[in-house]
C-alpha cells in the first residue's frame, strides 16, 4: 500500500465535492492506489537532501592517535587537534581523537624508543627522529615523506628580558658579561637548548672567530648559566613564574607567548644573528602500522601544511611555511639573519650532535656544572 489520504469529514457545498471526485479520479488512475502530490518546492527540497544523504562519508571509525611532541607546541596543538579532527570527520566520516605529550625533545624521543606508543612524533630538530629511524620505529627516507623536509612551520631562538631591560642586553654579547643570570635549558635532553647553542655558536662565528675562540665564547655563556632546566616550557616557568634570572635564551614562539600573556612584565631581544629552526614532524610507522591508523597520522600532519594548519602555527606564534599566511602574519614575526643547520660549518644535524652533544663532545667540554 502507497502513502494514505486522510480523509476529512465532507461539507456540504460543491467545491469540496468537486475537490472530493478529483482525488477519486486520480485513485483510479493510478491503478487503485491512493498517492499524494508534493508541491514543487516541496519536492525539490527532499530531492536535495537525498543527494546530500548519498555523497556523505559513510565512515563510522573511530581512531585515537598519540602525538609525543616537545614542550612549546602544547597550545599550538590543542588548537590544531580540535581543528584537524572536525575536518576529518566531515570529510571521512571517521572520528579521531588525539592526545598529547610534551617535555625536552631528547627526552620525548628517548621515551618512544623506550616503548611509548606515539603514532607520531613532533619533535624540535631531525636528530631527535633520526635515533627512531635506527631503532626501526621509522622507515628510512622519513624527512621526505612531507613537504620542506617535513617541517611544516619554523621558529627562531631570541633573548627574553624583564620589562624595561633592566640589565640592557642587546646580543649574545651581553650573555656574558660579569653578573648576568642566564637560564636556557639542557642540550642533553632538550631540542630547543641545541637551537640555542648553535645560535649563540653562529654569532661567534659571524664576528669572524675561529673555533677555539667560538668555543671559550658560549663556554662563557652557560658559565652565566643560572639554572639548566629540562626542557624548554622548564625554563619559561624557572624564568616567568619563579621570578629567577636576568634574560632566558628562548624559542620565538615561547617569547611572544609569555610577552602576550603579561606585556608589563616581559620584552622580547631579536639578536642579531640567530638560527632558522626548523622543528620536523614524523609516523612512527611501526606504531601506526600496528594499530591500524597509518593512513590518519599521515593526514594528521599533512593538514598542518594547509591553509588552516599554518593559520593555527602563525596563530600560536610560529612562523608559517605558506607563502601566503606568512604574508598575513609578516607584521608579528620581525625579520632577522638567520643562519641554517646546514650551512657551513655545521653541516646538518647528524654532524652537529655528535661533535657537540654525544658524550664527550664540546658541550660536556665547555660545561662545567657549578659544585653545589
Amino acid at each position: 500500500m502507497g502513502n494514505t489520504i486522510a480523509w476529512k469529514p465532507l461539507v456540504k457545498r460543491t467545491s469540496s465535492l468537486f475537490v472530493l471526485s478529483a482525488l477519486i479520479a486520480g485513485t483510479v488512475a493510478c491503478g487503485g492506489k491512493e498517492t499524494t502530490t508534493q508541491p514543487a518546492a516541496t519536492a525539490a527540497a527532499t530531492n536535495a537532501a537525498t543527494a546530500a544523504a548519498s555523497t556523505k562519508p559513510a565512515g563510522g571509525k573511530s581512531y585515537e592517535l598519540l602525538n609525543v611532541s616537545y614542550d612549546p607546541t602544547r597550545e599550538l596543538y590543542e588548537a590544531y587537534n580540535k581543528a584537524f579532527a572536525k575536518q576529518y570527520e566531515e570529510k571521512t566520516g571517521n572520528k579521531v581523537t588525539i592526545k598529547q605529550s610534551h617535555g625536552g625533545s631528547g627526552k620525548q624521543a628517548r621515551s618512544v624508543i623506550d616503548g611509548i606508543k606515539a603514532d607520531v612524533v613532533t619533535l624540535a630538530l631531525s636528530a631527535d627522529i633520526d635515533p627512531l629511524e635506527k631503532e626501526g620505529l621509522i622507515q628510512p627516507g622519513w624527512q621526505q615523506e612531507f613537504k620542506l623536509n617535513s617541517a611544516p612551520y619554523t621558529s627562531t631562538i631570541v633573548l627574553l628580558v624583564r620589562k624595561g631591560n633592566p640589565k640592557g642586553i642587546k646580543d649574545w654579547d651581553d650573555l656574558i658579561k660579569p653578573g648576568i643570570e642566564v637560564i636556557t635549558p639542557n642540550p642533553k635532553t632538550s631540542g630547543g637548548a641545541r637551537w640555542n647553542y648553535v645560535a649563540a655558536w653562529a654569532y661567534s662565528l659571524g664576528k669572524g672567530n675561529d673555533e677555539a675562540q667560538t668555543k671559550a665564547f658560549v663556554g662563557n655563556i652557560y658559565k652565566n648559566v643560572k639554572v639548566l632546566g629540562t626542557g624548554a616550557r622548564d625554563s619559561t616557568t624557572t624564568f616567568v613564574e619563579q621570578g629567577i634570572g636576568d634574560v632566558l635564551i628562548a624559542w620565538e614562539n615561547e617569547a611572544l607567548l609569555s610577552v602576550k600573556s603579561e606585556p608589563n612584565k616581559y620584552e622580547i631581544v631579536y639578536p642579531s644573528v640567530s638560527v632558522l629552526a626548523e622543528p620536523p614532524v614524523a609516523v612512527v610507522d611501526k606504531v601506526a602500522d600496528s594499530r591500524g591508523t597509518q593512513e590518519v597520522a599521515k593526514a594528521y600532519l599533512d593538514y598542518l601544511y594547509s591553509d588552516e594548519g599554518q593559520t593555527i602555527a602563525a596563530e600560536n606564534f610560529y612562523r608559517p611555511t605558506s607563502e601566503a599566511i606568512a604574508k598575513k602574519y609578516e607584521s608579528k614575526f620581525p625579520k632577522l639573519k638567520l643562519v641554517t643547520i646546514n650551512d657551513a660549518p655545521y653541516g646538518g644535524w647528524a654532524k652537529v650532535q655528535s661533535a657537540h652533544f654525544n658524550d664527550g663532545g664540546i658541550f660536556d667540554q665547555i660545561y662545567k656544572p657549578a659544585a653545589k
